[in-house]
Formats: C-alpha cells, structure tokens, sequence
C-alpha cells in the first residue's frame, strides 16, 4: 500500500465514554497498519484486519483505551511470530501495562511470548515532541494533562504542506497542545467533552472537559483559523445533553470570539481522509 501519493483514511472504529449496545470505546484505525487508541472499537475489526495492523499509537492507560490490545494480540498470536506489534507510548503508559495487564495474572505478557527473544509485542516509548515517519505518514505526539500521564496525537502525509488530523486523547486541557496546534495547519480536531456541565466539577477532578470547559479551551485556538471540530468521548446517557450544551455556547456565556466555532458530533463508522 503507497501511503505518500494516496489519502491518508482514518476510520473511527469507537469514540463512546463508555460501553453500551452500539457504543464502543476509543480507537482509530489509520489506513489498514496503525491503531491510535486499542479500546473496545477494535472489536469491529474482523481477524484478516487485525492481522494488517503493525503499530499502534497509545495515548493512555486507561482501560477504555487500552482494553482490546492484549486480547487482540491473542486473537492474532499463532500468525505473528516473528512479526510483532509495535506499541508506541509513554514509559509511564508501558509500565503500567507491564505491572497491571501483561503481568501473567491479569493476562499472558506479551512483551515475552512465545519467547524473549520473539516477542508478539514490542514496546517504543514516546515522549511529547516525538515523531514516528510510517510509510509516508508522520504521528507526532502532543502534550495532554489527565488523571495519569498522557498524550494526544497529531498526523498528516509526509509531504510538509499536508495537513494534520489532530486528537486531543483524553485532557483537561493543556497550554502547551494550543500552542502546538495553532502553529498547524489543521484538517480537523477530535476533542474530547466526556461530562455534562452539571458534571462540572467531576470533570476536573477526573481531569477531562464538559461543555462549558470545552468552550474556554476553544478560546485558545487562533482566530485565523478555522476547521472542523469533532467531540468524542461522550458518556452515552449525556451524549444529547453535552451536544445541546455544545451548541448552547454563545447563548449561555458572552461570546469571546467573533465566529462561532464548526463542532460536530463524532460517530463510529466516520472517516476522515486527509
């Protein structure tokens, strides 16, 4: 598959809060060989998928975002002997998996089987700032502030003048993600708004956005620039109620910019091609 000439297609595979009928967690499948985020979407893949999948992107440790790895590479384990899964993460995010998944209680550690020596699993750190070049695409990973430590992730072509699909994984919010992405030429932002405002205050204690949160975050953005922005992560009781909030955002408070702002609701089965 050629990468450099053709779209770069980003399938959104789970983008739920939580699980329900139809509301799988959060995970994005880049092209056919990269998942950003191995959370519940990933069962939507059939096996032939699975088996296509080379590395995968990991913003957190959280278990709705991480879920689905240890058993997809069991699904996977008998046919990738010798050709392993990269995982690419923070070291905090590796350790984690390493002390309370792949522990050979919780789950069989991959990062050692069927041998040290032919791993099904191999892990790269990450670090804010860092970029992977894959085929023709270039992931750089962003800062993010959450309840443990955390990434988003930014991709594009790896031509210089392609623009970027950005996600802002799971935050709070964070100066230092603005200050990058402004300096982007951005395609589309997936950010997250996983409460209500009624949830206000539990949203900061667990360190993500509610609606009006969301909208003093969005003040960040450069004016001069404009381009869809997707909410992912709802809770699956709130969802209408954080996007009624959402669009609320000139009526409830005194607008702070002098366009409004292109905010969609993301869905599973999307795709963005860039």
């Amino acid at each position: 598959m050629t990468t450099t000439q053709s779209a770069i297609k980003v399938r959104v595979l789970g983008c739920s809060g939580a699980i329900a009928r139809d509301c799988r967690t959060t995970s994005f499948l880049v092209d056919q060989d990269i998942l950003i985020d191995a959370g519940t979407g990933v069962g939507e893949l059939t096996r032939d998928e699975m088996l296509r999948i080379e590395h995968v992107f990991l913003t957190h440790s959280h278990l709705d975002h991480v879920a689905c790895l240890p058993l997809m590479v069991d699904t996977m384990a008998c046919d990738r002997i010798g050709r392993p899964i990269h995982v690419h993460a923070l070291p905090q995010t590796i350790a984690a998996l390493r002390a309370h998944v792949l522990n050979d209680v919780i789950w069989p550690d991959f990062s050692r089987l069927p041998t040290p020596e032919l791993p099904l699993i191999q892990f790269h750190p990450l670090q804010v700032g860092h970029t992977r070049e894959l085929g023709g695409r270039v992931i750089e990973a962003l800062p993010a502030r959450h309840a443990v430590p955390a990434l988003g992730f930014a991709l594009r072509r790896q031509a210089t003048d392609a623009p970027w699909w950005v996600f802002s994984g799971d935050t709070s919010g964070h100066p230092d993600f603005w200050q990058r992405l402004n300096q982007l030429r951005v395609h589309s932002l997936v950010i997250e708004t996983a409460f209500a405002n009624r949830e206000r205050e539990l949203a900061q204690m667990a360190q993500h956005l509610s609606p009006e949160t969301l909208a003093e975050e969005l003040d960040r953005i450069d004016r001069r620039h404009r381009f869809p922005i997707y909410i992912t992560h709802t809770k699956p009781a709130d969802t209408e109620t954080i996007m009624r909030e959402i669009a609320q955002f000139d009526q409830v408070r005194p607008p702070r910019r002098e366009v409004a702002h292109d905010i969609r609701w993301l869905s599973a089965g999307h795709v963005f091609e860039l």
